[in-house]
């Protein structure tokens, strides 16, 4: 009888107007449950590094992938979503029978998959996936703000918040500013306020 191996798979990092789009793909393991695990977006930072641990030690298998600022730029966040999606199931070192999907969206892949809405709070693997994937991007607003200090990347992660937005407005753009999204635009056009 042949072994299912479901693999969860979500991203992080569509909202921001800076840094890569991250995704992650996780395939747990029955016989080694991880407790705690749910959407990334209702754990505390703390609680999402201690389950990163966890999940890259448990899981049988877990990669993590992202898209670019350039190529979200170049082919929309869904479609730079979707890709990184699809990147993180390659880099899988075992393969998936079924891949979960959070949201509406499934990548082009080769193997049987399904999106679900809000997986990340139903399937465990998807949450399992949707931690790793934020506590990558997490990580590399913290390099971002090592770099570029006066952003506050390393509160405000790349949102559009009224901090980010004044430093836009007083600083420009980064090469790593996402130049198709309205606030980076009006940026660079020299109307945002």
């Amino acid at each position: 009888m042949t072994r299912i191996l479901v693999c969860g798979v979500d991203e992080a990092g569509r909202g921001p107007l800076a840094g890569a789009g991250y995704a992650a793909a996780v395939i747990l393991d029955p016989s080694r449950p991880i407790v705690g695990l749910n959407d990334s977006k209702k754990l505390t930072a703390k609680k999402r590094d201690a389950l990163e641990i966890l999940i890259q030690e448990r899981a049988l298998a877990w990669a993590v992938a992202y898209a670019s600022a350039a190529e979200i730029d170049a082919i929309n966040i869904l479609q730079a979503s979707l890709l990184a999606m699809q990147r993180a199931i390659e880099g899988l070192h075992i393969t998936p029978t079924e891949v979960l999907v959070d949201g509406l969206h499934c990548p082009k892949i080769s193997l049987p998959s399904r999106a679900i809405v809000q997986g990340d709070a139903l399937e465990p693997a998807i949450s399992a996936a949707s931690i790793l994937a934020k506590t990558a991007r997490d990580r590399e607003l913290l390099l971002l703000h090592a770099r570029y200090p006066q952003y506050g990347f390393d509160r405000h992660k790349g949102y559009p918040t009224r901090e980010h937005l004044a430093a836009l407005a007083q600083h420009g753009i980064t090469p790593e500013h996402r130049r198709s999204y309205a606030p980076v635009r009006r940026c660079m056009a020299g109307t945002i306020t």
